[in-house]
C-alpha cells in the first residue's frame, strides 16, 4: 500500500527533561537550534531549515521521555478524513488550542499509547533580521553554531507489540512500511514507515520490557556525512556521552551517530538525504533474524545499549 499523502510530514516533537538547563544548551548551543519562544516550563526550538514555528518543544519534567508527537495534515479535509479515522478506531482524545503558531490540533494515542497531535493550520516562520538568510527559499540563515542540524528527521518509538501498533499508522494514519525486521517466530521486531518519498519518517522496535509509550530515540538530519563526523568531535569535546557511531546502518542504509542527551533521550544524527522512496509500488524490505545479528553494514556490532535504553528509563535504578 502506498502512503494516502494525507499525513503530510513529521512536524515537531515535545520532549521531558529532568536536566532543563542542561538539555537547552546541548539542543541550542551543541546541536545548534534556535529558540523560538518559551511557555511555562517549556521551550521551542527549531531547526534552521524548518518552514513551521518549531521543531522541537523541550518540557522540564520529572524524567525523560517523549510527551509527544505532531504531524501535519496536507489540507484541512485531509485533516478532517483522518480525525474520523482515529475516532473509529477508538483512540481519539480530542481537539485543543495547537500553541503558538498552529491552529486547532486534534489529540489522539497510538495502540501503545505514546500521544500524538495532528493538524492543518500552521503560521510559516518569518525570520527576525539577526537571523534572516541570504537566499529567500530558506526560513532562516544557517547558524553556524555546533553541528547545525538541518531538521528534525524521524522518531523511534518502542512499542510492545510492533505489528498492531504500525498496523493502525498504516490503516488509520496512511503511512507505508519501507523496511522491516521479522524474528524466526514470525514476530515483527521493527518497522520502517513513510508518509512522504523519504525513506522513513516514523519507527517502531519492539520495548523487550514490555512496557508501552516510550521513546527509543528522535533523530535529526544533517546535511552530509562530514557533518556528523565532525559532530562526533564536537560531541567529545562538550563531554557528550557518545553510545554508537559514526557507522552505516544496514536498514535504510542510514549514515548515523547516537549520542545521550543530558535528560537521558537518545538523539541520533543522520544523514539520509540521498534515499528516497520514488515507487509507488515500494515492496517491504523483510530483513530476518539471522541477518540483523550480521550486524551494521560495514559490520559494527549492535550494542547491548541500543536494545535496553529508553526513556522513560523502567525498572530498578
Amino acid at each position: 500500500m502506498a502512503p494516502s499523502h494525507e499525513i503530510a510530514h513529521l512536524a515537531h516533537v515535545e520532549l521531558l527533561t529532568p536536566e532543563p538547563e542542561k538539555s537547552l544548551d546541548f539542543f541550542t548551543r551543541v546541536l545548534g537550534l534556535t529558540e523560538n519562544g518559551t511557555e511555562g516550563d517549556s521551550v521551542y526550538l527549531r531547526t534552521w531549515d524548518d518552514y513551521e514555528h518549531h521543531s522541537l518543544k523541550l518540557t522540564a519534567h520529572h524524567t525523560s521521555g517523549i510527551r509527544r508527537t505532531a504531524l501535519r495534515a496536507s489540507s484541512q479535509e485531509a485533516l478532517d478524513r483522518r480525525v474520523e479515522a482515529i475516532e473509529r478506531a477508538g483512540l481519539g482524545i480530542g481537539w485543543r488550542d495547537g500553541g503558538p503558531g498552529l491552529g486547532p490540533t486534534y489529540l489522539f494515542r497510538d495502540p501503545d499509547g505514546h500521544e500524538m497531535e495532528v493538524y492543518w493550520e500552521s503560521e510559516w516562520y518569518e525570520a527576525p533580521p539577526e537571523l534572516a538568510p541570504a537566499l529567500k527559499n530558506q526560513p532562516q540563515a544557517y547558524p553556524a553554531r555546533g553541528v547545525s542540524v538541518r531538521r528534525l528527521d524521524h522518531v523511534n518509538f518502542l512499542a510492545a507489540e510492533v505489528e498492531a501498533t504500525t498496523g493502525f499508522v498504516q490503516d488509520v494514519l496512511g503511512a507505508h512500511a519501507t523496511e522491516q525486521i521479522r524474528q524466526d517466530d514470525g514476530v515483527i521486531a521493527g518497522r520502517w514507515l513513510t508518509f512522504t518519498n523519504k525513506s522513513y519518517d516514523m519507527v517502531y522496535t519492539r520495548d523487550w520490557t514490555g512496557s508501552n509509550g516510550r521513546l527509543h530515540h528522535i533523530a535529526f538530519a544533517t546535511d552530509t556525512r562530514e557533518d556528523i563526523l565532525r559532530a562526533a568531535d564536537i560531541f567529545l569535546e562538550n563531554g557528550v556521552f557518545i553510545e554508537t557511531g559514526p557507522h552505516k546502518h544496514a536498514i535504510q542504509q542510514t549514515f548515523f551517530l547516537y549520542v545521550y542527551e543530558p535528560g537521558g533521550n537518545r538523539v541520533e544524527l543522520c544523514n539520509p538525504l540521498t534515499r528516497l522512496v520514488l515507487a509507488p509500488d515500494w515492496r517491504t524490505v523483510t530483513w530476518t533474524q539471522a541477518e540483523r545479528a550480521k550486524g551494521q553494514a560495514w559490520g559494527l556490532k549492535t550494542i547491548e545499549s541500543f536494545h535496553t535504553h529508553g526513556t522513560p528509563p523502567v525498572g530498578p535504578g
